[in-house]
């Protein structure tokens, strides 16, 4: 069964973690994460074209943007460099969870309720560790399945706890993309009008720009690793 680690009980953990080398530079990263706002999803340690740390985050509402992502590389790198828990050299990247993201806390089992996952299980339910079926939702700890492929002696629907999970996440399906898109257009809404909403009001000195429509420019930045938006 999964291991967690303690934290403050405000922050919500994730119920599905890594083992091993990823679990170490999870414990380093996530207080990080979240003194600036944001919330680990996932560490994946590749030893593909060099050794690479990909370090998975999102903002509460599940949205992260280029910006954030390189504002959260620029937070890492000089705690890594401290910590060195990577024996070789590594290059870090940060990444937003993408449509068909990993399924780590109870919330994003009950946000995306109605979808289809699939999940590999570190200890096998009902005598097997794959699965594959509509999310119907939680249970306590726990997440009901109606699987795809259930024998004639199996019930369509299952209940599997997520601490005995290795992984879970959503399949790419038009429903999925479409309910994106609704999300990150309702984002983009609420972004602009925050915006509206901290600009002064028009003054004689402060007359109202028309010349272009209300947008949010990018924040120039660099960082030692790579910074990419999964969702795009």
């Amino acid at each position: 069964m999964n291991a967690t680690h303690e934290s403050p009980p405000s922050v919500e953990r994730r119920l599905i973690v890594e083992p091993g080398l990823a679990a170490r530079i999870a414990a380093i990263a996530e207080p990080v994460l979240e003194g600036l706002g944001y919330r680990l999803v996932r560490v994946r340690v590749s030893g593909s074209d060099g050794c690479t740390v990909q370090i998975m985050a999102e903002r509460p509402d599940g949205t992260m943007s280029i910006d954030d992502c390189e504002a959260a590389s620029r937070a890492l790198s000089p705690v890594f460099d401290v910590a060195d828990p990577v024996p070789s050299a590594y290059r870090l990247e940060l990444s937003s969870p993408g449509i068909d993201r990993p399924l780590v806390r109870r919330s994003d089992f009950e946000r995306y309720a109605g979808h289809v996952m699939k999940v590999e299980m570190a200890v096998a339910a009902e005598g097997r560790k794959r699965f594959r079926g509509t999310l119907l939702g939680t249970e306590g700890d726990a997440a009901r399945l109606r699987r795809e492929d259930p024998k004639p002696e199996e019930s369509a629907e299952v209940l599997l706890p997520m601490r005995d999970m290795a992984e879970a996440r959503l399949v790419l399906t038009d429903a999925l993309i479409a309910e994106s898109l609704r999300r990150g257009k309702q984002a983009e809404r609420e972004a602009l009008q925050a915006l509206n909403d901290n600009e002064p009001p028009e003054t004689d000195e402060n007359p109202a720009d028309t010349s272009r429509p209300n947008q949010i420019r990018p924040t120039p930045g660099k960082n030692r690793g790579r910074a990419k938006n999964e969702g795009e």
